[in-house]
């Protein structure tokens, strides 16, 4: 055997090995999530450790030290690996085994103590770059400088300045940096049913959603761009994760809307704008959804109630926009013989409801997120079996475990990031002093603090994920906005849907580029034309600061304000857009701007000038396409709605 066959063989048994490592710890800390979850609860640091100690330990398997370091895992880099995961595995023992000492030795922490929290940081710190990349990690290594060097910052924000000691162990000892709520939250509700979903892919209901949203959009105008739309509400509401959903929806919708004459980038922005409403769709929504009920002390189940209409209105203005664009580009409907039987479509996956439905049966029943998520992955599992094309075998269930903690390991490790910048802000009192500049430079105009709350939301969406954006975001601006009077829910609900811009931002729009990929379209295009369609997230919190009663009122006000919002997001749409029934005029597309800040604003001789406005427009519209003729393009035998 030659020298090179020696190393190649080494390096096929080091990756095999490599494999069945990542494969025993996914599947090891799925059925310990499911084991504290749903039978014997553990102490809340412990759990954090292990659960910690093994995302580390995938994180650092699956993500290599440098480009191209997975070609051969037998060299320097894969040393590296196995010494990182050593001491990821070491200093979380060393708290799960110590925990009492260490409770007991708070502030008088030992050379031990201080070495390990060191460490802890370090390997956050090390794993955030891998797995996120430099932005998410320089902001947190930017915080710890913030952190020392207090005394030398500009007046707004200057403070007494932190020992790296006090410092490592208070961020890595306590449950008010690394172990805090973040860590918490994704150890919990957010893995459980990040394991949900990933057990749901496993028995084939992506198609099943899919094809029901074929039967209920594929014959109108854009079809298969509002079959994108419906079928990513339908897999977000029970997946909540929009990477997954562009991935699970997109394969299938992008390539048939190309199809049909959209542009690559279209195709694929309107996959990711969709998919980013995924995470705003109860019942389950991103795991901002699950801090915001441990940040508001509200029950999950009134977080999903509340959330419920103004997700509708996001997947209204998308589909909306995507309507508008096939109008434009005279995109018409699919023939009812190309379509999914809507009956067929029923009987052959209505089965997978009803896992849905018993979670949500189980949410209402107020049991916690995490028995309902654990009682949702046995009906899943047990459903499978009614249909032999969706049972899920002993070694589909073992990948499922696999998957779902895989899938859970850009979450965790942006919420571990997230609780070192936490911890700091915490520590230095930074997030009253921000809140407080939030108060200053608005005046104390509501729209004008929004108009700060997301910039800054803009901003931090280039460099954080979601979750990360969520935390930092309402940690900082939370407590201003309610300063000026907001309710603290719908505070907290205005800063989880800003931070939803995260997804589509560019330069940083993980779901844009994971569409452009499945389109073969620019990426920075993509991202874009998705920034643009998603700009429902900006217009509806809007409406949330100014008709809080939106989100919780008596039924005639909702009725009112779900009314006048959809209305105002079509004038705004049509105003973007410059096409309504045809093409706007220039006086036309900033009338429709006009009605729509009316029909939003305070006021109901406003709302109704704003709506009578709209009307009028409407009818300008239909007199002019009568004066037009009829439109080009529309196909034989299809009916061009």
């Amino acid at each position: 055997m030659t020298e090179r066959s020696k190393t190649t063989s080494v390096s096929s048994f080091t990756q095999w090995w490599t494999l069945k490592i990542i494969a025993a710890v996914g599947i090891g800390l799925s059925l310990f999530e499911l084991y504290t979850a749903g039978i014997i609860a553990m102490t809340a640091m412990r759990h954090r450790a292990v659960f910690l100690c093994a995302i580390l330990v995938i994180a650092f398997l699956t993500r290599p030290l440098y480009k191209g370091a997975t070609k051969d895992r037998s060299n320097a880099a894969f040393v590296i690996d196995l010494i990182l995961c050593g001491l990821s595995i070491a200093v979380c023992a060393y708290i799960f085994i110590d925990l009492q000492n260490i409770f007991d030795r708070q502030g008088d922490w030992s050379q031990w103590d201080i070495a390990v929290g060191i460490t802890l940081v370090c390997l956050v710190l090390e794993a955030t770059r891998r797995v996120i990349g430099l932005n998410l990690t320089c902001i947190a290594i930017g915080f710890l400088f913030f952190g020392y060097f207090g005394p030398y910052m500009p007046t707004i924000i200057v403070h007494k300045g932190y020992s790296i000691e006090r410092m490592a162990t208070t961020l890595s000892l306590t449950t008010e940096g690394i172990f805090g709520l973040p860590t918490a939250v994704a150890a919990t509700f957010v893995f459980i049913f990040i394991l949900f979903g990933a057990f749901l892919e496993k028995t084939g209901a992506g198609n099943f959603f899919i094809n029901l949203a074929y039967c209920i959009t594929g014959r109108f105008s854009g079809g298969p761009a509002k079959t994108a739309v419906v079928a990513s509400g339908f897999m977000g509401s029970v997946a909540g994760s929009a990477v997954a959903n562009v991935v699970a929806t997109g394969s299938f919708t992008i390539p048939m809307m190309k199809k049909i004459g959209y542009k690559p980038h279209v195709a694929a922005a309107v996959e990711a704008s969709a998919s980013t409403g995924g995470q705003l769709m109860p019942p389950i929504m991103g795991a901002g959804a699950f801090l915001m009920a441990e940040f508001t002390q509200t029950p999950y189940l009134e977080i999903v109630k509340i959330a419920l209409i103004p997700a509708i209105l996001y997947f209204f203005s998308v589909i909306l926009f995507v309507h508008v664009e096939a109008q434009k580009e005279g995109i018409w409907g699919q023939a009812k013989e190309a379509l999914p039987r809507m009956g067929e479509t029923l009987k052959n996956g209505m089965h997978f409801i009803i896992p849905v439905g018993i979670l949500i049966t189980v949410l209402i029943m107020n049991y916690s997120p995490m028995m309902a998520g654990f009682i949702a992955i046995i009906a899943v599992y047990l459903a499978s079996f009614i249909r032999r094309s969706s049972r899920i075998s002993f070694r589909m269930l073992l990948e499922a475990l696999e998957q779902g903690a895989r899938n859970a390991v850009v979450v965790a490790v942006a919420c571990a990031a997230a609780g070192i910048i936490v911890g700091v802000v915490n520590l230095t009192g930074t997030g009253l002093r921000f809140s407080s500049l939030v108060v200053s430079l608005s005046q104390g105009i509501p729209l004008l603090a929004l108009a700060l709350v997301a910039f800054t939301s803009l901003l931090l969406g280039m460099g954080l994920p979601v979750t990360a954006s969520y935390i930092v975001l309402v940690i900082l601006a939370g407590p201003g906005l309610m300063d000026l009077g907001l309710p603290l829910l719908t505070a907290h609900m205005i800063v989880f849907w800003y931070s939803q811009d995260a997804n589509v931002t560019p330069p940083v729009a993980l779901e844009s580029f994971a569409a452009s990929g499945i389109a073969g379209s620019s990426p920075m295009k993509t991202a874009f034309t998705s920034w643009k369609l998603a700009k429902g997230i900006y217009i509806i919190p809007v409406v949330m600061a100014y008709h809080p009663l939106l989100l919780n009122g008596p039924t005639g006000a909702v009725i009112q304000t779900v009314v006048f919002c959809a209305i105002a997001i079509m004038s705004f749409v049509f105003c973007l857009e410059r096409y309504y029934i045809v093409k706007l005029t220039w006086p036309e597309t900033i009338l429709h701007g006009a009605a729509a800040i009316a029909l939003i604003w305070v006021g109901d001789m406003v709302n109704y000038a704003g709506f009578a406005m709209f009307i009028l427009l409407t009818v300008y519209q239909i007199i002019t396409r009568k004066r037009a003729g009829p439109q080009r393009g529309i196909p034989p035998g299809l009916n061009g709605k």
